[in-house]
């Protein structure tokens, strides 16, 4: 019994954990995010990483979808807003400003499928509507206008990433099979059923993820002069 009793660490030897907060939890989230994906960042997962119970962290953050935007808004940070107050065509640098976006969550494929779902609203989200609203200011696109076509814009980038997000290995190989069925049935389509498509073959495939989505960003930002708003009552 000695033996054991002098081996065993007192409660009061040990160090003392690190106080919780909201910021150090999301700090910890984005690292374990980092290192593991964002598949493993559930409650569960955090608490052990920050040896405490599961409990404690709702007290910061209600749940594992908040806790997905929350992860989102602080990689936000990244995303380049220099071209929102540089020179040139406020149409090329407002396309720079969402590439960049969307190339953090091509980089991040769990991010970028959550990001469909996940509503960031802080400090860096913020940061970046307001680059994307000033542009448009500055193109002299109306406010009414302007406001719907911010959302629209940040929808677009971030289907297309989500869309490209691929898990692993095995998720992308079973992708590209499915593109490649897609391909044949597009390239075998009959001229007497299908004359559109057959017609237009190839073209239907051509280019990049990231061209397409550079020529959907200025197809968006040009036809926005062209497609006024329907009169809405505006929410107190």
């Amino acid at each position: 019994m000695t033996g054991n009793s002098a081996t065993r660490q007192s409660r009061r030897e040990r160090p003392a954990k690190p106080a919780l907060t909201r910021d150090g939890i999301i700090a910890t989230a984005v690292d374990l995010m980092r290192a593991e994906g964002l598949d493993r960042v559930t409650m569960r997962r955090l608490a052990q990483e920050l040896d405490t119970g599961p409990a404690s962290l709702y007290v910061y953050v209600r749940n594992t979808a908040e806790l997905h935007a929350a992860v989102l808004d602080e990689l936000l940070a990244e995303v380049d807003l220099s071209p929102a107050t540089a020179e040139g065509d406020w149409r090329e640098r407002l396309v720079r400003v969402l590439m960049s976006y969307t190339d953090l969550l091509f980089a991040y494929p769990g991010l970028a499928r959550s990001a469909v779902a996940a509503r960031p609203y802080g400090t860096y989200f913020l940061n970046l509507a307001e680059g994307v609203l000033a542009l448009l200011h500055e193109g002299g696109v109306a406010p009414d206008r302007a406001a719907w076509l911010a959302d629209v814009l940040l929808q677009f980038g971030t289907a297309t990433a989500a869309e490209h997000a691929w898990r692993g290995p095995d998720e992308d190989r079973h992708n590209e099979e499915d593109w490649e069925a897609m391909a044949a049935a597009l390239m075998g389509a009959s001229e007497r059923t299908h004359p559109r498509i057959a017609a237009l073959g190839p073209r239907l495939l051509s280019g990049s993820p990231q061209e397409r989505l550079v020529w959907g960003f200025h197809v968006l930002i040009n036809g926005v002069a062209h497609t006024p708003v329907p009169d809405v009552p505006t929410p107190l």
